[in-house]
């Protein structure tokens, strides 16, 4: 992949992180996005000048318009926008045995941070990226999305999480046909049980459980596998509109 400037949501961790590792590894610039508390500063500074940091929470439009302003500034252009921020909560829609509904405030939170968040990201990425130069396929730049296979299989007490990511799944080919005369792919990756912080954090033994569940490889995924697929969708010309799961084989039962 040649040298690309890039900008990638929740950065600082998890598959954002190993995006942002891999683009650096490949010559690229990239605008680490991230929230403020988060350890985004210090990670850009430890990969070097070829990364600047942006505390930017999706939700707030200042902040991501900062963000791709700050694209243009140091670097004078964007090419490939990499949404991997997102949060999750684990709630029945009903607890029968306490007596309490899913909070309302909860549902929206998430799909508030998942789902407009990422359209957000999308909508301001999508103006710098159209002011490049087309390449021989016509195309000024990329546009990546990460849903979840719990779009497709949501467990138990995920109905926020998997309308959340479902959103997602459901925006890829609108958004798709509307920046496609400009030349602007969408691709979005639905990725299965990654080794990221949100799952490192339970003991091995659920680990374990986890990753047996898996037909092949019979492991959690590595971070840099998605950024593998980020690179695959930003080198591929012919990549758009698709929801790609990199899941192993994984179909989540109930």
């Amino acid at each position: 992949m040649k040298p690309i400037v890039a900008l990638v949501t929740g950065g600082a961790s998890g598959l954002g992180r190993g995006t942002v590792e891999r683009f650096v590894k490949l010559g690229s610039k990239v605008i680490l996005a991230d929230l403020p508390t988060s350890k985004g500063g210090e990670l850009a500074k430890t990969l070097g000048p070829q990364v600047e940091f942006a505390p930017v929470n999706v939700t707030e439009e200042n902040d991501v318009q900062e963000a791709v302003n700050l694209a243009k500034q140091k670097f004078g252009r964007l090419d490939v926008a990499v949404s991997c921020a997102g949060i999750g909560v684990a709630f029945k829609t009903y607890n029968f045995n306490k007596k309490l509904p899913h909070k309302l405030e909860d549902f929206v939170r998430v799909l508030m941070v998942n789902t407009a968040g990422t359209f957000n990201v999308i909508r301001l990425s999508a103006g710098l990226i159209g002011e490049n130069e087309p390449d021989e396929n016509g195309t000024r730049g990329v546009i990546i999305n990460t849903a979840s296979v719990a779009a497709y299989e949501g467990q138990i007490g995920q109905a926020a999480y998997a309308a959340s990511k479902g959103a997602v799944v459901g925006m890829t080919l609108p958004i798709a046909r509307d920046l496609a005369p400009q030349g602007i792919r969408v691709c979005t990756i639905a990725p299965g049980l990654f080794d990221t912080p949100l799952l490192s954090a339970l003991p091995d033994k659920v680990r374990n459980f986890l990753a047996k569940t898996i037909p092949h490889p019979q492991r959690l995924g590595n971070p840099d596998e998605y950024a593998m697929l980020v690179q695959t969708c930003v080198e591929n010309p012919l990549l758009n509109g698709e929801v790609i799961r990199l899941d192993g084989a994984l179909r989540m039962q109930p």
